[in-house]
């Protein structure tokens, strides 16, 4: 019989497995998924530390995850697009429909999202999900369940790209090497990016950067952010500054050198999250008529541009995964997450089969890539 086993989070460092009910159909345009594997956010991981996320709170026991794929079990009366069987990505966040950011085109700024694993909302990290059909997105045949799973993380990269307006031809400049600091390198020269500058802390992180994206890295020193930003010009040939400068690392430090490295007229984008205050060089992005931006999440089109570049093998995912685990093992996988000893883990479905020896094993190079690279978080 089917399990709707589900990793629940009591309280911080406080994980049980428990059998929940199978959901029901509530709407006739949702379809009913069973979830073969969930990748492991950087928020789910601080959700399990500290029980909390800023104003987000975990008051009642919540199912974690919301990186998924999963397959069609059932489909409501007026689903036209979708089938029993159709492997799909799963977009974990549902918008109201109806305010004025949502009519806009700007659904990911809705005041009502329901985004699962978020409180009071319950994550994907189980054998079953309820979703509105046209956030499920169906994979190709060339791309598999556990691509599909790291749609969502390439997605909140193609926002953030998308936010920066990168064009052919154009220098980008990426503060962090972690799995969305790597997937914004990816998309940013799938869009024509001629110059990708991955910068971070750690050696082995921009050795990766190297061989999966980047044209250049550059190991940010402790020194001013102005030093900073004049070797890293010189170390990459930017000449008065790159055409756009994104953070992913949401650290203070990379986040003053961005302003400093950006050029005149250039663009800038916010996609890491880090303290919810900074002191920041607002007298550079005065004087250089900077174009700032911020980068919530994902919005409309870009789920689907997501695929069409994992399915055009202009982004490879499967690279950053360092492998699958049982789900019965969920909570070791997190630990792996928060120790640093992964890129990206993939916990397969409480249904789904694994072959011994083929999917449990991390890549031993992988492996110690990541350890020295230290844990990462995606969105």
């Amino acid at each position: 019989m089917a399990s709707n086993l589900s990793f629940v989070l009591n309280k911080p460092n406080d994980v049980t497995f428990e059998e929940r009910p199978v959901p029901k159909l509530q709407h006739p345009h949702d379809v009913l998924v069973a979830i073969n594997y969930t990748g492991i956010c950087g928020s789910d991981v601080h959700y399990w530390q500290h029980g909390a996320i800023g104003h987000f709170v975990v008051k009642d026991p919540m199912v974690l995850g919301h990186e998924s794929a999963g397959t069609v079990v059932e489909v409501g009366s007026q689903v036209k697009t979708l089938k029993k069987g159709d492997r799909i990505a799963l977009e974990p966040g549902y918008p109201c429909r109806r305010c004025g950011s949502c009519l806009s085109g700007r659904y990911n700024l809705c005041p009502d999202m329901v985004f699962a694993a978020t409180p009071p909302y319950d994550g994907t990290l189980t054998g079953f999900w309820t979703a509105p059909f046209d956030f499920c997105y169906k994979l190709p045949d060339n791309v598999s369940l556990q691509e599909g799973a790291l749609i969502e993380p390439l997605a909140v990269g193609v926002h953030i790209v998308k936010q920066a307006r990168v064009t052919p031809g154009a220098s980008v400049v990426i503060m962090g090497a972690g799995p969305v600091g790597l997937l914004c390198a990816a998309v940013a020269r799938s869009f024509g990016a001629t110059k990708v500058v991955s910068v971070d802390i750690v050696q082995a992180k921009l050795d990766f950067a190297k061989s999966y994206a980047a044209t250049h890295t550059y190991m940010s020193q402790r020194v001013s952010p102005e030093e900073n930003a004049r070797a890293l010009i010189e170390a990459a040939d930017l000449g008065a500054g790159a055409d756009v400068v994104i953070d992913a690392s949401g650290a203070e430090p990379s986040i003053q050198t961005s302003l400093h490295v950006v050029k005149m007229g250039g663009t800038y984008v916010q996609g890491g999250m880090g303290k919810a205050d900074i002191n920041f060089p607002i007298m550079a992005l005065c004087l250089k008529e900077v174009t700032a931006r911020g980068s919530f999440r994902y919005g409309s089109g870009d789920y689907k541009l997501a695929i069409e570049l994992v399915a055009a093998g202009k982004v490879d995912v499967k690279a950053l995964v360092n492998g699958v685990v049982a789900f019965k093992d969920a909570e070791e996988a997190f630990k792996k997450v928060k120790e640093g000893q992964v890129i990206k883990i993939l916990i397969a479905g409480p249904n789904e089969k694994i072959e011994h020896g083929m999917d449990t094993s991390v890549d031993e190079q992988k492996l110690k890539e990541a350890q020295a690279a230290g844990s990462t978080g995606c969105c």
